[in-house]
């Protein structure tokens, strides 16, 4: 099970409603990026371009995308949720 992500200062260095970078390191495979994209698409629905990049060895990859945020508190669910996908291993 997934720690969830609670009372970060997100609140006291954004202004929101405003952009916000996810950045997420899971395990290489055909379908992270569709399963990151299902989760922003319930939480923050919006049209992404997400960036992939695979480790050096190809085992692992990360999906870059640009969220729009409204509270400290959608930052920390999307966090949790992205978490808790399988395949993820980091949520930055």
């Amino acid at each position: 099970m997934v720690k969830p992500v609670k009372n970060t200062k997100f609140d006291e260095y954004l202004e929101f409603p405003c952009p916000f970078t996810f950045k997420v390191m899971g395990l290489a495979n055909v379908s992270l990026t569709e399963q990151v994209l299902t989760v922003m698409q319930e939480h923050a629905p919006g049209d992404y371009t997400p960036k992939t990049k695979p480790s050096s060895k190809g085992n692992y990859e990360s999906v870059t995308l640009v969220a729009t945020v409204t509270s400290k508190e959608h930052i920390e669910v999307i966090y949790t949720e992205l978490g808790s996908i399988d395949d993820v291993r980091y949520v930055l």
